[in-house]
């Protein structure tokens, strides 16, 4: 029986260890050949941009070939086809070396996964500009680097053939996003960014064949030892409700060809739980009985709508952190 992956090629970014590890091992065990990224270059240590944070994917101040070239050959001695590759995303060059690489080893690049990240947690009003300047480029500015090679790759292969070709991107959003996170400005606006690029790449590139969608996953990794470490992992062979192997399927998913109609969506995973994340609806409408809206007119009409919405609410949906397997 044919895999659904068989014969695709796939680079997964920060995939080193967490989620991106569980995300790159299922990919393979459906069948993709993967190019495992993580950053650093062999022999050296962690990046001057991530030193001292907390990762998803890449490590610090260690050998950096180390997460990536391990989990490379896990993939191949259970008899897939993997390689690792340095390299830090948020850097344009290196990212488009990273897709480079996919192309050269297994003739094009079919999957693009983003995970790669850091946190530098902090109040909006203590945050200094180095930590709202490195958040946004190691994710938001990473994820552009890499869908922008991989976009132009399928663009230019669709026109050669004259006709679609298969092309799948799964970004990596947050809940941080969606429900408002007051310690992480930076990485809620980065997070929320995603999910603007996501849907904009779907729009630009369905016309070539491809789909990109972003997922908002929630784990136990390196990166949110401190934001879970108040829930214990369970006892014995039970998996952990927070364990990155929650993720990687809906992944492998995203990515297969059965997802095809499947383009511009942003979906909530972890823990034996998918939730699909409806777009959002204009809630109110006013119209000016003038050519335009004045102060007064403003205020008559918002003021007593606002006053009547429940206390505290806010654009953010906090109710997705209530969600859990039923």
């Amino acid at each position: 029986m044919s895999l659904p992956l068989q014969g695709l090629s796939a680079v997964v970014t920060g995939a080193g260890r967490g989620i991106g590890r569980a995300e790159a091992l299922e990919l393979a065990r459906l069948g993709a050949a993967v190019v495992v990224n993580d950053y650093g270059q062999p022999g050296r240590g962690g990046s001057p941009l991530l030193e001292g944070s907390r990762e998803l994917g890449g490590g610090t101040g260690e050998a950096a070939a180390g997460p990536a070239e391990e989990v490379a050959a896990e993939i191949r001695a259970a008899g897939g086809s993997a390689l690792a590759q340095c390299g830090d995303v948020s850097d344009f060059a290196q990212a488009r070396a990273l897709v480079e690489s996919a192309v050269t080893a297994y003739g094009k690049l079919d999957i693009l996964v983003n995970n790669a990240g850091i946190l530098r947690d902090r109040m909006v009003f203590s945050m200094t500009e180095e930590e709202w300047d490195s958040v946004v480029r190691v994710h938001l500015k990473g994820h552009f680097n890499t869908t922008r090679f991989a976009a132009a790759h399928w663009r230019e292969r669709s026109k050669r053939a004259g006709e679609p070709v298969f092309g799948r991107i799964v970004n990596t959003s947050s809940e941080a996003f969606l429900a408002g996170s007051a310690g992480q400005p930076n990485y809620a606006a980065a997070k929320g960014g995603i999910v603007g690029l996501t849907t904009s790449t779907a729009l630009a590139l369905a016309r070539y064949g491809v789909t990109a969608n972003a997922i908002c996953p929630r784990a136990r990794t390196r990166m949110t030892e401190d934001v879970f470490a108040g829930i214990e992992q369970p006892s014995g062979a039970a998996l952990d409700p927070l364990a990155p192997e929650h993720v990687a399927p809906l992944v492998g998913y995203l990515a297969s060809p059965a997802a095809a109609h499947v383009n511009g969506q942003l979906l909530v995973v972890h823990g034996g739980m998918v939730a699909v994340v409806e777009r959002p609806r204009v809630a109110a409408r006013f119209d000016s009985k003038q050519d335009t809206f004045t102060y007064d007119e403003l205020e008559a009409v918002l003021g007593p709508y606002y006053a009547d919405r429940p206390a505290g609410e806010t654009f953010a949906a906090a109710e997705v952190l209530g969600l859990k397997r039923g």
